[in-house]
């Protein structure tokens, strides 16, 4: 069985939502912790939680949760600093993992089944990368082997990890995760979300 952690990337301030997009509820459970209990369910150790902007809202809603908690300072700088805080909190929690699962919690159809697939392809096929494929668009949850980490250590600006994933196109396995197109950015995402 190989080593795999997770980061959870909730260090932004939701711009467009207008209000911390981590606190959305989702059938009586917010956004943040319904990503994390996901996270959780599954064999990864560990979980480490990025926060930033509106941390003092958001900590509540994790207080009793099993993760690592990671404070970026820096992320008016973008996501690709919270993808290089996570990977240090990963690394202060358990230096030997094979590979680091990245999720976002705005994607309010991610399924423990769904990241149970990425990890079973990645042990049985061993590709460097698992991402996931949806409508035209390439993103998260992804996977990274060891061997990607230095990349996504050297990220800047606001990309996340997409950049990395774009580099090894040829290489990665893409798995099809349609609901994946949902995410709640805005007022509007969230209305049509709760109306679907």
């Amino acid at each position: 069985m190989k080593k795999i952690g997770i980061i959870l990337l909730a260090a932004g301030e939701s711009k467009r939502m207008g209000s911390s997009k981590q606190l959305l509820d989702i059938d009586g459970k917010s956004l943040l912790r319904r990503t994390a209990e996901v996270a959780l369910a599954t064999d990864c150790y560990p979980v480490v939680l990025v926060i930033g902007a509106n941390k003092a809202q958001i900590a509540p809603e994790i207080i009793n949760l099993p993760l690592t908690v990671i404070d970026n300072p820096m992320w008016p700088e973008g996501m690709s600093s919270s993808v290089k805080m996570g990977m240090a909190g990963l690394y202060m929690t358990y230096k030997d993992v094979d590979a680091v699962l990245i999720l976002v919690c705005d994607q309010p159809y991610l399924s423990v089944s769904l990241l149970e697939r990425m990890i079973e392809i990645y042990e049985e096929k061993q590709p460097p990368i698992v991402a996931c494929k949806y409508g035209d668009q390439i993103g998260v949850p992804a996977l990274f082997d060891r061997k990607i980490f230095d990349e996504l250590l050297t990220l800047t600006g606001d990309k996340g990890a997409k950049p990395v994933v774009m580099n090894h196109l040829d290489e990665a396995y893409l798995v099809t995760f349609e609901a994946g197109s949902v995410d709640l950015d805005t007022p509007e995402d969230y209305k049509a979300f709760q109306n679907g």
